[in-house]
């Protein structure tokens, strides 16, 4: 056996012993497989939120879960598509659900299609903005639990509201205004596909084609596997660094179309692969190219 061999079996070993030793401490993985989530059902301060739409929760979730769909979560507002309730509806709502600042939060969703796969990371995102500082994604989604033949229940699940009160965490969200002083000293991560980056293609909200200018491309369908699962955090760790690089203490800032997809590669960066400094712009290409002002770039040339 070669000592590249021995040293990749050295690295997966111990990243086993920390895991283990993170579930022996009671710490929530930023990710948590439906092992671990089975075997914790019954854990003190978890909430399992399933962000599904209510006919899909209805016909079947995993136990104890309750159920708070996606869109209540990033709604339309003026004219934008994908935003942040405001602070006093948002702590309702966090509150609605029965979750407190204190409780461990895995987030559930439907994970059919990589566009319906980036909901339960901008539902984290926002827990994280408002406060809640534990907060997992169930890797592979509702749809691996019940094809592995986990526990599955029916009954509706009554959430026990709660007064929230949490500190928001300001550190999650950036501005337009924001990016157009700082174009020069930060990296953009535009998230969308390779043809809406580069301009050859362009989604409805956006008011003409092309990126942020200075923006490399890091697209939000690469995280997944086919089955909806994440793939290996080394994979992730590869991709991430052949693209923004190496240096986990750059100021990092993630857009796309409208805001939804670009809090999953947030959380990736952030919470799995310990970029200290990533950001997102949720008003992203939407409000971004709505702005005269505001410069936009298609195959290296602005415009």
């Amino acid at each position: 056996m070669s000592q590249k061999t021995l040293l990749k079996a050295a690295v997966v070993i111990f990243s086993v012993f920390i895991s283990t030793l993170s579930a022996l401490a009671g710490e929530l993985p930023a990710i948590v497989s439906t092992d671990w989530l089975e075997k914790n059902l019954k854990k003190d301060k978890l909430i399992i939120l399933d962000v599904r739409k209510v006919e899909y929760y209805q016909e079947g979730h995993i136990p104890g879960a309750v159920n708070d769909f996606y869109r209540a979560w990033s709604f339309k507002k003026a004219d934008l598509s994908a935003e942040v309730p405001d602070l006093d509806d948002l702590f309702e709502l966090v509150g609605s659900v029965g979750i407190s600042p204190d409780n461990d939060v895995v987030v559930v969703g439907k994970m059919d299609t990589w566009q319906e796969r980036v909901h339960i990371a901008r539902v984290a995102c926002t827990l994280h903005y408002a406060g809640v500082a534990n907060v997992a994604l169930l890797d592979g989604g509702y749809i691996k639990w019940a094809r592995e033949g986990r526990p599955v229940s029916k009954e509706t699940v009554k959430p026990k509201p709660v007064k929230f009160k949490g500190q928001i965490n300001r550190n999650i969200f950036v501005k337009k205004d924001y990016i157009l002083k700082n174009l020069d000293k930060v990296l953009l991560v535009d998230v969308r596909e390779p043809a809406f980056f580069k301009g050859q293609r362009k989604a409805e909200v956006a008011t003409k084609a092309g990126r942020i200018p200075g923006a490399v491309n890091l697209p939000t369908s690469w995280i997944f596997e086919k089955d909806g699962t994440f793939k290996e955090k080394e994979v992730l760790e590869s991709l991430a660094a052949g693209v923004v690089g190496k240096d986990k203490d750059r100021e990092i800032i993630t857009y796309c179309d409208t805001g939804t997809c670009c809090p999953t590669w947030h959380f990736m960066l952030r919470e799995v692969l310990g970029y200290q400094r990533v950001y997102l712009y949720d008003g992203s290409i939407e409000e971004w190219t709505a702005d005269p002002g505001a410069p936009v770039q298609t195959n290296g040339d602005s415009k």
